[in-house]
């Protein structure tokens, strides 16, 4: 299955690989992280059933990704992309506003982040985290609004662990229930992109819609 990418995922590049990826797909969001992700989950998978099978056999088993690591990898990276996206657009000063306020999408969300960060409801950043572009529009809508680090980073460490967590689970369990082959990723990768337009759905409504009624 992984001849395309075996050098890859049995090299301790792999991390620095998927850490980049992560870290860089806040501000160009089309980067296939998670795909990553999941492909070298599924890569550890396969590769602990090599390993058991190798012991067993007296063989020599091949380096594969640790799945403790990964996981490890791909959250500090999704916290540490955020902050440098928050940072970023705390700095831009009036050229970022007027950007920000130019599109509907980023004004939109920006109001809805600060209101549910006020209120100490920033699930909203851990749900954003899966959506499509979610991630950076929360981010640069965090840092342009101004908001504490206190406010926002706690949210995006949860974030952090949301989804690298599940993109992990899904390589790792998605190939011990269907096997280590392109099925087993495909099947992965649906499910993760299923969970992205679930959150974009939750984002996109209209916030006097999320917002409970007043008494």
């Amino acid at each position: 299955m992984f001849e395309s990418v075996g050098a890859l995922t049995g090299s301790p590049w792999i991390y620095a690989v998927v850490a980049l990826s992560v870290v860089l797909d806040v501000f160009v969001p089309v980067l296939p992280s998670g795909v990553l992700v999941i492909t070298a989950a599924t890569a550890a998978a396969a590769g602990s059933t090599t390993a058991s099978v190798a012991s067993a056999t007296g063989q020599v088993a091949t380096q594969v990704p640790d799945i403790l690591i990964l996981m490890a990898c791909a959250t500090t990276a999704s916290v540490l992309g955020d902050y440098a996206a928050y940072r970023l657009a705390w700095r831009g000063g009036a050229r970022l506003d007027r950007a920000i306020a130019r599109s509907r999408r980023l004004t939109t969300a920006q109001e809805r982040l600060g209101t549910a960060l006020s209120r100490g409801g920033g699930a909203l950043v851990v749900v954003a985290r899966f959506a499509p572009a979610g991630r950076s529009v929360v981010s640069l809508g965090a840092g342009a609004a101004h908001r504490k680090v206190k406010e926002f980073l706690p949210w995006s460490v949860l974030a952090a662990l949301a989804w690298a967590g599940y993109g992990v689970g899904l390589g790792y369990f998605g190939a011990q229930w269907l096997g280590a082959t392109w099925l087993g990723v495909a099947v992965s990768v649906l499910a993760l992109f299923g969970a992205g337009a679930l959150a974009a759905l939750v984002v996109r409504r209209p916030a006097h819609a999320a917002a409970p009624a007043a008494p």
